[in-house]
């Protein structure tokens, strides 16, 4: 069995309109990957959530959510002095979505900070993969940050593949240069990046999905996949220069495009676990994603990815 670490932040979810018909669930870009990749890969991948959360009510109903999804939470933290954050979703009439976040004072943003943080660092070092996003990264304090990007870089040079997802929110940081900076850093020892290209233009500028590739080797990274929206995705490894684009089916009907790149990271990922060819992890990504966006919500109803099983069998290679 793979046992691989993802490391985020959930909240509380509120989707509708604003004083209309309003919709309480949770959900978190991190989460939201776990969540699918635990409905698709089933028992052959033990998820372990890496977060921090209250002792509240809203924070046990949650956690015993995860749990019910096949997510391992022995390493959760509790913090009985903080709470989970809340957010927002505001939906067009095109399902694109914008969002209104309370999360300043969530458990998550002060885990690295939690006296039994140290116990979880250790743990990671057993896990054969440690994902997370620009927002696992966006929310921490900047000594926390640090912290974490040191870790990362350790497990790295032990052998623990780094999977990253670039995620990139303006709001969540003081400036394009301190997100440079911490990206930067952060992809110097990424593995695997799975990022939206809208995202690396929005950061680096980048031109073209294929600038933005050799960007990504120039700065560390080893494999990558580049997700194009309608357009499918451009997927390359830095060892041989090569690279390809994997289309997508068009979806008719998209209700709400929330949590559809993060349903492609889950995907993806669960090929990529079971060693099967890019191309077919690409594919997998997009099957995921097309089902999620026909959904309200981060997090659909299981019944909707019933028919999704991307059995892995192979342990993940560096």
């Amino acid at each position: 069995m793979n046992r691989i670490a993802i490391i985020g932040e959930c909240m509380i979810e509120l989707n509708g309109a604003p004083f209309g018909a309003m919709q309480q669930t949770y959900g978190g870009d991190s989460l939201n990957t776990a969540v699918y990749l635990a409905r698709t890969a089933g028992d052959a991948v033990n998820i372990d959530y890496i977060t921090a959360m209250g002792t509240d009510a809203l924070s046990e109903g949650m956690v015993t959510r995860w749990q019910q999804e096949g997510l391992n939470t022995d390493q959760v933290l509790r913090d009985p002095q903080r709470q989970p954050g809340l957010y927002l979703i505001q939906l067009d009439e095109q399902g694109e979505r914008t969002f209104l976040y309370w999360r300043n004072q969530s458990a998550a943003r002060h885990m690295m900070q939690h006296p039994q943080f140290d116990a979880v660092a250790e743990y990671l070092a057993s896990c054969e993969l440690v994902y997370l996003s620009g927002i696992s990264l966006a929310i921490l304090p900047e000594q926390d940050r640090e912290r974490l990007l040191s870790l990362l870089k350790t497990l790295s040079e032990q052998g623990v593949v780094i999977a990253f997802d670039s995620n990139y929110r303006p709001a969540l940081w003081n400036s394009l240069e301190e997100t440079r900076a911490v990206y930067g850093e952060m992809l110097s020892f990424t593995d695997l990046a799975l990022v939206t290209f809208d995202d690396e233009q929005a950061i680096w500028g980048d031109e073209v999905p294929d600038a933005a590739l050799s960007r990504l080797y120039r700065q560390g990274v080893k494999k990558a996949v580049i997700k194009l929206g309608a357009e499918g995705c451009l997927y390359g490894e830095a060892a041989n220069g090569q690279s390809e684009r994997v289309g997508t089916t068009p979806v008719s009907r998209v209700v709400d495009t929330t949590s559809a790149g993060d349903a492609f990271n889950a995907g993806f990922l669960a090929g990529y676990l079971a060693g099967k060819p890019a191309t077919v992890c690409c594919q997998q990504g997009h099957q995921l994603a097309g089902i999620v966006i026909q959904h309200k919500g981060a997090i659909i109803p299981a019944s909707a990815t019933a028919d999704m099983s991307f059995t892995t069998t192979k342990e993940c290679q560096k």
